[in-house]
């Protein structure tokens, strides 16, 4: 299935591409996200009328996303208080729902989406460096300190 990319996409194509995908991908996931739209004769005189307004939709895109990467990148540490075990593992895990929830309340908005963790989920104690994924061409590092609860009796 041959489709026109409305938008950059990571390892498939940049604004105005004409590229062929599964269909799958293509039916299910590209043109319903308004991603992409079918390569018919219609769909790219369409799209060479509108290339303009798209290429300036996406270049505001990509200057929000270095603006919040700035931001991401003067946040120093960002610390989760946690309960943990004598040896430093965690009574649970930290996800990406919770490191997306630590960093909005240090003050910069992002998305559980846009987090990657590649090995999963942090279940112990220590320091991390968390890729974040602003733009297809943005990508952020924050680092993240876990730590325990101090206890007072």
């Amino acid at each position: 299935m041959e489709v026109i990319l409305l938008e950059r996409i990571r390892n498939l194509g940049s604004l105005g591409d004409r590229v062929n995908v599964k269909a799958g991908y293509g039916r299910n996931y590209l043109v319903p996200k308004g991603k992409a739209v079918y390569a018919t004769p219609a769909s790219v005189a369409k799209f060479e009328a509108r290339r303009s307004e798209l290429e300036k939709i996406e270049a505001g895109h990509l200057k929000a996303a270095q603006d919040r990467k700035a931001a991401l990148e003067g946040l120093g540490v960002v610390v989760i208080q946690t309960k943990a075990g004598d040896e430093g593992k965690l009574f649970g895990s930290i996800g990406t729902r919770d490191i997306a929830d630590a960093i909005v309340n240090a003050g910069v908005e992002i998305s559980k989406s846009e987090i990657d963790l590649p090995t999963g989920v942090l279940r112990q104690v220590g320091e991390y460096d968390i890729v974040i994924e602003l733009h297809s061409d943005v990508i952020a590092t924050v680092k993240l300190s876990i730590a325990t609860h101090e206890t007072q009796e």
